[in-house]
């Protein structure tokens, strides 16, 4: 059995694992629990009532956080010639085509999401392989397959996220930094979790959220009293 350090003893002694907290009460006290050196990320775990083999259960969306994720999103976007300009003046760190598709199929990888245009993702389905599994293939639903490309960055880039529920009925997604203040990481959940009630699928039964626990990178999960969803 791995023995336990000194920050992590201190860090159990102060969570109650019994109890449920509210998002407020759960914020602060991740800021106490954490003790990385660098800005953790905070992430949120939601179980849901649904069976995600079923298609009509399959959850899915993006969502806006008020606050952002307080990460630097690297942004790819593959277009024409004539949208590199919207691209670029909106942010993007890489703009073009056939340049991108070559390193793309040499292994590069090194970007946070991709945004490309309709007539350009023919060009995308051999690479399938690559993007696919690292969850950077673009999707309509996601609207990082859109004409509107100087908008779909800007969205990226103030903090618009997709997630999806795995298939283990979870859905996990980062949701801030432990930097931001308790209210910021509250909205940010709130955000999420309301997102998440509305896509609720007309064929699930019974109890839909299941559970909720925050945590941040290497910290422990903090269960939340899923009431405090509406304070």
């Amino acid at each position: 059995m791995a023995k336990l350090t000194k920050k992590r003893k201190i860090a159990q002694g102060k969570l109650d694992s019994t109890q449920q907290y509210t998002l407020f009460d759960a914020s602060k006290l991740l800021k106490e629990i954490t003790y990385t050196k660098f800005d953790a990320s905070v992430d949120m775990d939601v179980r849901l009532g649904v069976d995600p083999r079923k298609a009509n259960q399959m959850v899915r969306g993006i969502v806006t956080l008020p606050h952002g994720t307080g990460k630097v999103v690297r942004t790819l976007v593959l277009c024409t010639p004539d949208k590199e300009a919207e691209a670029k003046a909106a942010g993007a760190e890489h703009v073009g085509l056939d340049e991108y598709l070559d390193k793309i199929k040499g292994g590069w990888t090194d970007v946070d999401i991709i945004i490309t245009m309709p007539q350009v993702m023919g060009k995308l389905g051999p690479l399938g392989r690559i993007l696919g599994p690292r969850g950077l293939m673009p999707n309509p639903k996601t609207g990082t397959v859109t004409m509107e490309i100087g908008k779909a960055v800007e969205e990226v880039k103030k903090g618009k996220i997709d997630f999806k529920v795995d298939k283990y009925g979870i859905i996990h997604a980062s949701i801030g930094k432990v930097s931001f203040t308790q209210d910021k990481i509250v909205d940010n959940a709130k955000e999420l979790l309301q997102t998440i009630v509305k896509l609720k699928p007309t064929s699930a039964k019974g109890t839909y959220i299941k559970s909720v626990f925050l945590s941040s990178t290497m910290s422990l999960g903090i269960p939340i009293d899923t009431k405090s969803i509406a304070e």
